[in-house]
Order: C-alpha cells, then sequence, then structure tokens
C-alpha cells in the first residue's frame, strides 16, 4: 500500500486527478496500511516469540543478533519505520486525509520495508552456525549501483506505464461522475462534483 501512495499521490497532483482520487480513497488506503501495518507488528511479535518459545540455542541467538547484534540498528529501524511510526500516527483521521503527510509516510515505510528486507539477508548470512565464518558484511560500489540501478529501471518502466496506457479505466470514470441530464439545445448541463468524506 506504501508504494500505491508513493505513486499514486504525486500522480493525483500533477495531473489534477483530484475530482477522481479524492480524499475519501486516500483516507481508505491509509486505513489499509493502518491495518497491515499491525499484521506486520503481529507478524514481528510472533517471531520473537517463538525464537524464545522453540527452546532453541540457534534460533534464539538468530533473533537476538538480529535485534542486539554488530547490525542491530538495522533491525530498530525496520521497527521504528515500519511499526512504530504508521500505527501511532494513522489513528489520526486528520493525518490520513493529508495528502502530504501520507506521501511523506509512504517513503518511510518504503524505506522500512528495504530495512527488513535488508535485515533479512545480512543478518542471516553473516553470522552463521560456525563462528570461523562469521565476518561483517560491507557494501560495495557495485551493491550500490545495483541498489541505484533498481530505482531508475523501475522509474523509467512507471513512466513508460503512465504515458502509454490509461491511469484510470473508463468504466470505473463512467460510475464516479455524476449523472448529467442535457439540455434541449444538446448542450450538457453543468456538473456539480461532491467530495463526500
Amino acid at each position: 500500500m506504501a508504494m500505491v501512495l508513493t505513486l499514486a499521490i504525486p500522480i493525483r497532483k500533477f495531473y489534477h486527478l483530484e475530482d477522481l482520487v479524492t480524499l475519501r480513497h486516500l483516507d481508505n488506503m491509509a486505513k489499509v496500511m493502518l491495518a497491515t501495518g499491525s499484521i506486520v507488528a503481529y507478524g514481528y511479535a510472533m517471531e520473537v516469540f517463538m525464537s524464545w518459545y522453540s527452546a532453541s540455542h540457534w534460533e534464539f541467538f538468530m533473533m537476538w543478533n538480529r535485534m542486539f547484534g554488530p547490525m542491530g540498528w538495522a533491525y530498530w529501524l525496520l521497527i521504528l519505520t515500519n511499526i512504530a511510526i504508521p500505527l501511532t500516527t494513522l489513528w489520526s483521521r486528520r493525518l490520513r486525509v493529508s495528502p502530504g503527510y501520507l506521501f511523506f509516510l509512504s517513503f518511510v515505510v518504503n524505506i522500512g520495508m528495504w530495512f527488513e528486507r535488508f535485515v533479512i539477508v545480512v543478518t542471516s548470512l553473516y553470522r552463521e552456525y560456525l563462528p570461523s565464518s562469521w565476518g561483517t558484511y560491507r557494501a560495495t560500489m557495485w551493491d550500490y549501483m545495483l541498489f541505484i540501478g533498481t530505482w531508475g529501471f523501475f522509474t523509467v518502466l512507471f513512466l513508460l506505464f503512465a504515458r502509454l496506457a490509461p491511469m484510470i479505466p473508463m468504466s470505473e470514470i463512467r460510475m464516479m461522475l455524476p449523472q448529467t441530464k442535457v439540455r434541449p439545445g444538446g448542450q450538457p448541463a453543468d456538473r456539480v462534483v461532491e467530495e463526500a468524506l
């Protein structure tokens, strides 16, 4: 949902789609983000609980290392950006219908999802079962270039899609527009679009 908001809010602004993508839509997307954030929080809590409940030294060490090891900063940043910030702020309706705040929050959650992948891959590999094979991950120039290249590749594909494909299907626009009455001269009457929240 965060990626949808990251793309929908600028498109809504630059293409003047405020009558079609209303504040009610943004509010509903924020509610979905609140619900999925709660599910993610439950999943993280179960991961910690099961590492303790399993009574496996390996499982417990993996979780302890993920939280308090050399890469623990990434885990706590993940918790802050995926759980703490969204779940404490999205209860406010004023923030849920603010496009500027939702755009900022979508970036925060996207950063958190990137940290989730970083934590899963890096902390699972840099300390294995044998202490002799332990090491520290340091990103190289190629890692950074690949990361920035994926952003560029996605941006190009998205802009091509936005240029060549209709962003909103005609069938949905017909349902959203109010009924119009035709004047005797064949000219349509003025339309009044009400934004109901």
